[in-house]
């Protein structure tokens, strides 16, 4: 399944930015940024959570 969306990481990263970014990438750079996104605001953590959940990483 790889560079398919998932979408319960889609679905978690509304409420929980974090959560929903580990769901997909697990616990790297992306999961940290969008922690302290989420700290400083919580909409620019959601939004970057949704971007990074809806697309596929780079090979």
């Amino acid at each position: 399944m790889r560079g398919s969306i998932k979408p319960w990481a889609v679905v978690a990263a509304i409420p929980l930015p974090p959560l929903g970014v580990f769901l997909d990438r697990g616990i790297g750079a992306p999961f940290w940024l969008t922690c302290m996104l989420t700290i400083a605001a919580f909409v620019p953590g959601m939004i970057f959570a949704l971007f990074l959940t809806t697309v596929s990483p780079a090979a």
